[in-house]
Order: structure tokens, then C-alpha cells, then sequence
């Protein structure tokens, strides 16, 4: 079946779903592969379920006239959300990076919510699958997609350009994230500017943080570019668009063009992600008022960059996800936040490859260097660390039973790791 013919059942059946627990009455089926399951032997249930059509690409058990036999399922699923970008004359804005890339997009969604009907990607759809699964979500009410790119390996954000077809865009930094696929800092940084190169064969729109000398030589090839730098009295860059920092601490307060503006977040490394909304919004003609309601709207969830509070504790979270780059941002914005009893629990960085010792010494070394008095180092990595003052915990379980012992009073805690490490159970045990 051709990409034409199946974008006609589609716009009959403008829903697609890729797990029969999730059929929604009259979607598309499509059965895709995994490591550990095989979505065609799913098509006949996906039907009953309530599906239109099942798309499968294995010779089916029995005839039924709507199940659709192509020749691979995920290339068709990519095929028919790049044939549906194209019928949408919108723009569409791609993020990729190493650190800050889903809080970026929520910024920028929540500032361009306030003049635009946006799509933004949804939680974390954005890979091969995830993406043109967010893509398939535009209807003719969007005026703006932003689509955030997740790579682990040299070619991917390449691949989902192709599918999405940006027409503006930006890289977040170039941090050691992914190693074991990129094999280096290089390795990040060449799949990042696969975004660039798209851009400049397309003549697509950069928005550059004018900071990150090393984003600014990446870009440099680039016509249209725009330029952005959250100034504070320590960095102080020249850039297209420009805000002052009055506090970096415990939130995020600025000016930008004599207007007052502010945000729940904190630190420079959020000051930056900040900015690229605020550029963002600017380039789409919004008034600051509108930039500025939707910076201060914007409450950060899912454990990235939430203070919670407990009744005799207080909880810096940002336990999403971590890796070198992200890991050493926080700890360096959690040194100036101002109290007297901090305690740092550190889980462990996953996908490092071969840096994995290293990396992971050298976060124990910047606790050090920081004066972190109190830190717990939660992991297998963290346990093989040269850390005699700090305590340690080969599991996160074994942290809780710490805490569930020693119920602390009066702490400022910091959480940080990897996502399989689960660091946001210690929450529900933190007095």
C-alpha cells in the first residue's frame, strides 16, 4: 500500500496506536517490533480491541481485509508522519541536546501557548518512534509544533530531521550524554549538528546561545541566526537578544528590555534555557507581557528541577535523568543556594562507556571541591568511587532504609541520577 492510499485511511482514522492496552475505538494499529515483543502477533487483538486497521509487516495468520501488510512497519510509521508534516504549513521547531532539552520545550511551549494553538512533544516521545507518533498528533488547529530530538547514536537526529523537517531549531549544549553510542564529546557534538546542518540545507532558522562558544563555532556556517544570552554579573555576552540577571537564586529574576520577568527555576545553566524561549517568543512577534506570563507560568514536574517541600525537609529534585554535564550544572547552582544543612544524594550516570570511572570520580571530587559536608553516593559505579568521607549505598532501597532509621530533620536535599535508579522513591521517606 502506498504512503498516499494509507494517509487517506489515516485522515478517515486520525488516531495511531502502537500498543493494543491503549486501542482507542477506530485508530490505526500499527505493530512494531522490539527487542522483546512483536506487534504483528498483536494485530488480529488490536482489531476486536476496536482499531480501524492493523498494519503489520510479517504474512498474516488469517485473511482479513483490514489488516494492511507493508514492507516494514517502523519506516511506514516514519513515512506517514513526514507525509503529514507536509500537508501542514506550520512552523516547526526542533530542540536536541545533551542537557535541558525537555525543559527548554516546556518553556517554550508555555510562552507560546499564550499567542499560539502549539503541539509540543508529549513526555518523553522523542525518538524514531516517539516522534513521528508526536507528529501524527497535528490537526489543521496547530500554528506551531515544537518537536524535542532525543539521540543515543551518530545519524539519529539526521533521521528524525528528515521525518519532522524543521524549519527552525536549536542545540541546548553539547554535554557527555550517551557515551557508549557517541563514544565521545565529539561524538555529541557531531550528532548535534546534524539539527544545524538540516537547517543550513533548508535555509531553517537557529536560535544560538551566543554563551556556548562552542554552539556559536557549530553555527557559524548558518544565515539565519539568532542569538541569545542570559547576562549575569559573572558571563556577560553580546547577543541579538540580551537579558540582566537581578537573582539567580533561590529563582531565577531578570530584565529584559526594561521589563521585569521571573521564574521558579534557578541557576544560569535554566537562565540559558530561559532565554531561548524568550528569543523564541520575540521571533513569533509576542508582546513581553506574554513572554513574561508564560516564563513565570512555567512549574517545572516530573522530577526535573522541583523544589518540593515536606514538612521538616526541604527537596531540590532533578532526578530525571543525569549525566557529567547535567550532574555538574546542578551541583554547581545547588553550591549557592542558601542553607546551612545540605545533603547531597548522588545516584549513578548510566550509558558512560569507558568514562564511566572517571566521570564518576570526578563528581565526587567537585562535592569536595564545593564543600559539600554531607553526601550519599547511591550505586555500582558510585560504590567503586574513592570517596572514604561520603556515605554509600549499592541500591536505592538501601538508601531508604537509611532514611527510614534515621528520619533527618531540617535538611536542604539535593537528588540526582540516572532514570533507572529511581532516586525520586527517597522522596516518600524524607520526613
Amino acid at each position: 500500500m502506498s504512503i498516499l492510499t494509507l494517509y487517506k485511511l489515516y485522515q478517515e482514522n486520525p488516531v495511531v496506536c502502537t500498543d493494543t492496552r491503549k486501542i482507542q475505538p477506530g485508530c490505526l494499529f500499527f505493530a512494531l517490533k522490539g527487542p522483546t515483543f512483536n506487534g504483528n502477533s498483536f494485530a488480529l487483538e488490536a482489531l476486536k480491541l476496536g482499531a480501524a486497521y492493523s498494519i503489520i509487516d510479517e504474512p498474516p495468520t488469517q485473511t482479513n481485509e483490514r489488516l494492511i501488510q507493508v514492507n516494514d512497519v517502523l519506516e511506514t510509521l516514519q513515512k506517514l508522519a513526514n507525509h503529514h508534516r507536509r500537508q501542514l504549513n506550520i512552523p516547526v521547531i526542533a530542540i536536541v541536546g545533551s542537557n535541558g532539552k525537555t525543559t527548554t520545550k516546556e518553556l517554550i511551549y508555555s510562552v507560546l501557548k499564550t499567542g499560539y494553538h502549539v503541539l509540543a512533544t508529549p513526555g518523553n516521545f522523542n525518538n524514531h518512534i516517539g516522534l513521528p507518533l508526536t507528529l501524527l498528533q497535528l490537526n489543521q488547529t496547530h500554528e506551531i509544533a515544537i518537536i524535542e530530538m532525543g539521540a543515543n547514536h551518530i545519524g539519529e537526529n539526521a533521521l528524525l530531521c528528515e521525518i519532522a523537517e524543521p524549519s527552525h531549531g536549536l542545540v541546548t549544549n553539547n554535554g557527555m550524554d550517551h557515551l557508549e553510542g557517541f563514544g565521545d564529546i565529539e561524538g555529541v557534538a557531531k550528532s548535534n549538528s546534524e539539527l544545524y546542518y538540516y537547517l543550513l540545507k533548508n535555509n531553517g532558522v537557529a536560535f544560538v546561545n551566543a554563551h556556548d562558544e562552542w554552539l556559536m563555532r557549530m553555527a557559524s556556517r548558518l544565515t539565519n541566526v539568532t542569538t541569545y544570552a542570559g547576562n549575569t554579573g559573572v558571563r556577560t555576552t553580546q547577543a541579538n537578544v540580551v537579558a540582566i540577571a537581578h537573582s539567580l537564586q533561590p529563582q531565577l529574576a531578570f530584565e529584559f528590555n526594561g521589563h521585569p520577568m521571573q521564574s521558579v527555576l534557578s541557576g544560569d545553566y535554566n537562565f540559558d534555557n530561559i532565554m531561548a524561549a524568550v528569543a523564541i517568543g520575540l521571533h513569533f512577534n509576542l508582546s513581553l507581557d506574554k513572554i513574561a506570563t508564560g516564563i513565570s507560568s512555567y512549574v517545572p514536574s516530573n522530577n526535573r528541577s522541583q523544589w518540593i517541600q515536606h514538612p521538616a525537609n526541604i527537596i531540590f529534585m532533578d532526578a530525571y535523568n543525569a549525566n557529567p554535564s547535567s550532574m555538574e550544572a546542578a551541583l554547581r547552582n545547588f553550591a549557592q543556594f542558601n542553607h546551612t544543612d545540605k545533603v547531597i544524594v548522588l545516584g549513578d550516570m548510566f550509558e558512560m562507556g569507558t568514562f564511566a570511572g572517571q566521570e564518576h570520580q570526578r563528581m565526587v571530587d567537585l562535592c569536595k571541591t564545593l564543600a559539600f559536608e554531607t553526601v550519599w553516593l547511591v550505586g555500582e559505579e558510585f560504590n567503586r568511587t574513592d570517596a572514604t568521607s561520603f556515605k554509600k549505598f549499592v541500591t536505592t532501597p538501601d538508601a531508604i532504609e537509611y532514611l527510614k532509621a534515621h528520619q533527618p530533620q531540617n535538611k536542604a536535599f539535593f537528588l540526582k541520577g540516572s532514570r533507572g535508579m529511581k532516586l525520586e522513591t527517597l522522596t516518600a521517606y524524607i520526613p
